[in-house]
């Protein structure tokens, strides 16, 4: 079976066609700039040149008749036809307390996801888009949608409740769903094949941190809590989000700069975060440079970025009497070895030795960062969050036409 994966946003578009008989990687690429006449699309074909090529694109439809054509393209193309295509697997990152798990798509679960706007209007209706983009070039064919939040829905009431009046949980639903769980759900399932222990026996701590980030605690395989709230706002300082902040800020500044919502929710996620402390950009490559350099802005971004990830996972190795196995992932927690050092270094409590050398190595594989004696074992895992949506995908097509 051979399932594409897609990851639409409101003008971009990402894609990953897999052999699911060995979940290798045909083709994986990306649109970029959708809306314009000068619209980018990036085909990286396994074992063929890339191809760039730009165009109008003004709406996903056009944008997935293109990566069709280029993967059936004569030349750059993996597929002879579009019928080789058994099944489309889409990335949703809101799922609400509707969907604990993935589904495959229907009237009814398009619907739902359409109810759920609400919760994430920047993202839920561009993935819509990609849903019915997929519904008008490729008629008939499957799809299969997997939930950010999904894997969250375990996490107790105490957890994801806020302590608000409950008429905004019952009413709106106001409450922690938490994201990047398929992330999360995939490192920590590799960790525990990795240390060849049950996942069931360990409690494990997982950083996802890229430009956005999350912590999570897992505990008998399940999510028991995470930073990242009713929306990807909470939680950690990110690339270009405030993350945590006293929420008597938000009318306070309204007031004094008179701003509107739209602008006051713009400056929390756009312009805040490493961003807006370094003054220099939202890139911890760039932040650190710039620290090596004497910048004193860049110096307290770092800090300030280094310091929350670690009072998270303090917190949720006292929220779960303990912890067995922190994991890193995602841009920053594969590549930055200064974060993943400063972070641990400040845990030495809970009996974390670092392997400086192990540290400093750049690879793509699972690897343990920390020494033999150390209490808890350090890893990190590269996430692959669209062999996820793949398998998830297969599984569901293939027990659908059972």
């Amino acid at each position: 079976m051979k399932v594409l994966v897609i990851n639409a946003g409101s003008s971009s578009l990402k894609y990953q066609l897999y052999d699911m008989t060995d979940e290798s990687v045909l083709a994986k690429g990306r649109v970029e700039r959708i809306g314009m006449d000068s619209a980018i699309l990036v085909h990286e074909p396994t074992d063929k040149q890339d191809v760039t090529e730009v165009s109008e694109i003004l709406e996903h439809r056009t944008a997935i008749r293109k990566v069709v054509d280029m993967l059936t393209h004569p030349e750059h193309g993996v597929l002879g036809s579009i019928n080789e295509i058994d099944a489309v697997g889409h990335r949703i990152v809101h799922g609400g307390e509707t969907f604990s798990s993935s589904v495959v798509v229907t009237p009814e679960v398009k619907k739902e996801i359409k109810r759920l706007f609400d919760l994430a209007p920047l993202h839920n209706p561009a993935h819509m888009m990609g849903i019915e983009a997929v519904e008008l070039n490729m008629p008939g064919v499957p799809q299969a949608v997997v939930f950010d939040t999904a894997f969250h829905q375990t996490m107790p009431a105490k957890s994801y409740m806020y302590a608000i009046p409950r008429v905004l949980y019952t009413k709106h639903k106001v409450r922690r769903y938490g994201f990047h769980g398929t992330s999360h759900f995939y490192v920590s399932r590799q960790a525990a094949e990795f240390l060849e222990r049950p996942l069931e026996e360990l409690k494990v701590v997982t950083c996802h941190i890229g430009n956005g980030g999350s912590v999570t605690a897992i505990l008998d395989g399940k999510s028991f809590d995470t930073s990242m709230g009713m929306t990807p706002l909470e939680g950690l300082m990110m690339g270009t989000r405030s993350g945590d902040l006293d929420p008597a800020i938000v009318p306070f500044v309204m007031g004094k700069e008179d701003l509107t919502i739209n602008e006051v929710n713009s400056m929390l996620n756009k312009h805040s975060g490493l961003q807006a402390i370094s003054g220099i950009s939202s890139d911890m490559r760039e932040i650190e440079t710039a620290m090596n350099e004497g910048d004193r802005n860049a110096t307290l971004a770092f800090e300030m970025y280094e310091y929350r990830i670690r009072k998270y996972i303090g917190g949720y190795a006292a929220a779960m009497n303990g912890i067995d196995v922190l994991v890193f992932t995602a841009g920053v927690g594969e590549n930055a070895s200064n974060v993943r050092a400063k972070v641990c270094e400040g845990l030495s409590f809970l009996g974390i030795e670092m392997d400086e050398e192990a540290n400093k190595i750049r690879s793509g594989d699972n690897r343990r960062i920390s020494t033999a004696n150390s209490k808890v074992q350090v890893l990190v895992i590269p996430t692959n969050e669209e062999l996820v949506i793949a398998r998830d995908t297969y599984r569901l097509i293939d027990e659908a036409g059972k």
